[in-house]
């Protein structure tokens, strides 16, 4: 079951990744611009967001199986839309629709972990599911590159619709249902406001959640410019790019195979400050060595590597404390988690190509920023208080 979660929860590598190496030959192919392929990542996002937002609380009162088989089918046709786009403006479209889809596979896994564990068990089961997770964000761009010549970026989106397939399979033989009955919520607007305020009310559910969007927008600056700085700006071709976008991986891979073992040894709010702390100091040393050295491959692709693999130690662990805030609204408190999160990621995305493709330094600024507000967020939010706010969810 947790191999089918961790399937689920790579749509995102998957459906980003993938493509990532055929970004400057899709706006020849589509007749547009840097700005309007990184739309299709914009509105992927976006959708990701919003589907987590809306499934997120209908599955506290309608349960996650059903849910999820109908988000995997639904994501299915939408791959296949997105390989069949005449156009920029369908593709984006077809994009949205395939976001919103693999949003529903995304929070009802991390709220099928929190109907099952808690506390260190479920940080250490978040972490090892991103490790087989993992693979996806390691094998994608390699996938990506290699493919992109033979087959094209339509061939590509075919490969995604045949894993959406799998996910379909995966969830029907191996996803059973985890919230019984006699623990759903009612389904009505008026349970779902209140489990909002509900979660919304815990302070540090609040702190925990904002370190984990922040420090994820932060990663995807990177996803989001890394193709053009390297391929543009550092001069490196398509294949070398998936293979530094693959050593990256690794390095966020092999984080989380440390942290998961670090867990129960040390706290797991210890090991998300470590995290938090590497990922806003390498930022700022990725925009000084910009402004003061200029684009030096061997100091800027090192920095890089330190601001990806520092998530290693933010994203399960941030995810298990925000969980363990809400444990009687896991899919609402999940939703809060996954919108936060990508839409944020949908915001970043334009934002760092607004320099045009000549220069790395928005990417370095978006990075640096989200991590002092990822830090900050985590200082000043999560501290223990005597006087947290005692609130149920409706029923």
């Amino acid at each position: 079951m947790l191999c089918a979660l961790a399937l689920l929860s790579a749509i995102a590598p998957l459906s980003t990744d993938m493509y990532l190496p055929g970004l400057p030959v899709m706006s020849e192919s589509l007749g547009t611009t840097t700005v309007g392929v990184q739309l299709t990542l914009t509105t992927f996002m976006a959708g990701l967001g919003l589907g987590q937002l809306m499934i997120g609380p209908l599955s506290d009162g309608w349960g996650r199986r059903r849910l999820l088989i109908i988000g995997t089918l639904v994501l299915v046709a939408s791959s296949a839309l997105c390989a069949l786009a005449p156009t920029v403006e369908v593709l984006i479209a077809a994009r949205l629709v395939q976001g919103f889809s693999g949003g529903i596979g995304i929070v009802l896994a991390r709220a099928v972990i929190a109907d099952r564990a808690r506390g260190d068990q479920a940080a250490k089961l978040f972490s090892i599911m991103m490790i087989i997770g993992g693979i996806a964000p390691v094998a994608a761009p390699l996938l990506g590159g290699a493919l992109l010549g033979p087959i094209g970026w339509r061939g590509i989106f075919w490969v995604l619709t045949a894993l959406a397939v799998a996910m379909t399979v995966a969830v029907l033989l191996f996803v059973p249902e985890t919230l019984p009955p006699e623990k759903r919520h009612g389904g009505g607007f008026s349970a779902m406001a209140g489990n909002f305020g509900y979660v919304l009310s815990q302070r540090r559910f609040v702190g925990y959640a904002a370190t984990f969007a922040l420090s994820f927008g932060a990663m995807f600056s990177y996803i989001s410019a890394s193709p053009f700085v390297t391929q543009e700006i550092l001069g490196l071709s398509p294949g070398q790019f998936s293979l530094v976008f693959a050593v990256n991986s690794v390095g966020l891979v092999g984080g989380n195979i440390v942290n998961s073992r670090l867990i129960g040894r040390f706290p797991t709010r210890s090991l998300l400050r470590a995290g938090v702390t590497t990922l806003f100091c390498g930022g700022a040393l990725l925009l000084l060595s910009i402004l003061v050295v200029g684009y030096t491959p061997w100091l800027i692709l090192p920095l890089m590597f330190v601001c990806v693999s520092s998530l290693s130690f933010i994203l399960g662990n941030a995810t298990a404390l925000a969980q363990s805030q809400v444990p009687k609204a896991a899919g609402t408190g999940s939703a809060v988690i996954g919108a936060s999160q990508f839409g944020l990621a949908a915001l970043v995305s334009p934002l760092v190509g607004l320099g045009g493709e000549g220069t790395a330094v928005p990417m370095a600024i978006s990075i640096l920023v989200c991590g002092t507000l990822a830090l900050t967020a985590f200082t000043v939010l999560t501290r223990e208080s005597r006087t947290e706010p005692a609130s149920e969810p409706v029923h």
